[in-house]
């Protein structure tokens, strides 16, 4: 019983309630998921996102569409690279 709890409450101090991911192929369908949202592209190789202005938005093979709250809440970073 003991242990029980105790993985019971470890689980729940530890696990954060992230929003699932929802990759798309095409911004406009990012867009239409997230209306109220910032779409961003997510690398996933790199595992960091890029905002629109950003010279490698929408760059690559190993990226999708996604909204930017989901993006921060399964902790991927912005990059820090420079802006157009």
């Amino acid at each position: 019983m003991w242990l029980l709890t105790a993985l019971i409450v470890a689980d729940g101090a530890t696990s954060a309630a992230a929003t699932p991911l929802n990759p798309f192929r095409y911004e406009a369908q990012a867009q239409r998921h997230c209306p109220t949202d910032t779409v961003v592209w997510l690398d996933f190789r790199k595992e960091i996102y890029y905002l629109k202005r950003q010279k490698r938005y929408a760059l690559g093979s190993t990226g999708s569409f996604v909204c930017l709250n989901e993006a921060r809440s399964n902790r991927y970073r912005r990059s820090l690279l420079g802006l157009r």
